[in-house]
């Protein structure tokens, strides 16, 4: 009676100790989300010319000046103009008010998570049906995301530490602008 209890805990102890390297090893599978940004060198304050290229394209990208640094926060500011380009009520823009300075303690940036809730309004106005709509924002903040841990960190301290230019902000907010603008025309276009 004693080796079968012992072999029951040891059961539920290798089912407990298995679930949990099976749940770490998924999560590690999911290391393109997670990576973080290895800055080798300074980030850029000025855009380079395939990015102005880029940026010329984009209504969007353009329409971002008219909000950045006026009273906008970044959230707000790629927000906005997610908002405008998609004819969608402005006044939705307070939803990320609380958002600027990297969640509000130069944290995740404003960049990011502003272009991430402007492909939300997208996803649920181009697609009716909800998990179509789910899946196409899906879709598109995983490219987005990529997108941004490849030319800069995370994080509004990383980016730009204390005291330092806000150049950097104005960079980086018309290319992800440029780039929400572009992933919300793929998801037209699905």
């Amino acid at each position: 009676m004693e080796l079968e209890k012992k072999n029951r805990f040891d059961r539920r102890d290798f089912m407990f100790s298995a679930s949990g390297i099976l749940a770490a090893a998924c999560f590690g599978s999911r290391t393109g989300l997670y990576t973080p940004f290895v800055q080798k060198k300074e980030l850029a304050l000025e855009l380079s010319e395939e990015e102005s290229k880029t940026v010329e394209r984009s209504s969007m990208a353009k329409d971002f000046m008219n909000y950045f640094g006026k009273g906008y926060s970044c959230a707000e500011s790629i927000l906005m103009v997610s908002l405008r380009h998609l004819d969608l009520p402005e006044d939705s823009v307070w939803a990320a008010s609380g958002f600027g300075g990297g969640i509000g303690k130069r944290d995740l940036c404003g960049l990011l998570t502003g272009g991430v809730m402007g492909l939300g309004f997208a996803s649920g106005t181009i697609q009716e049906e909800r998990s179509e709509a789910k899946r196409l924002c899906s879709v598109a903040v995983d490219k987005y995301w990529k997108r941004w841990q490849s030319q800069a960190p995370l994080k509004c301290q990383d980016i730009r530490p204390p005291g330092t230019s806000s150049k950097v902000c104005v960079r980086l907010g018309k290319l992800a602008a440029a780039e929400a603008e572009l992933l919300i025309e793929e998801m037209r276009g699905q």
